[in-house]
């Protein structure tokens, strides 16, 4: 959350992808921060270490979200 902040304050458009096991701290974050709307796109948990053939699932299983957040903003 904090580098998807510190990226959109220097007008750059930004969506940040957190895990589900972390969502809520994200939204906190987002909040505490003042950008509650911050584009967020919630991939599953864990992420890490799964290899790149289940990392490739997840990116096709989110990609749309990303774009459609980029069209939203």
């Amino acid at each position: 959350m904090r580098d998807g902040y510190n990226i959109a304050q220097r007008g750059f458009p930004v969506v940040t992808l957190i895990t589900e096991d972390f969502w809520e701290q994200g939204s906190f974050v987002a909040n505490s921060l003042g950008m509650p709307d911050i584009p967020r796109v919630k991939l599953p948990h864990p992420v890490a270490g799964l290899g790149e053939e289940k990392i490739s699932l997840i990116a096709e299983g989110i990609i749309e979200d990303i774009l459609d957040s980029f069209l939203n903003v």
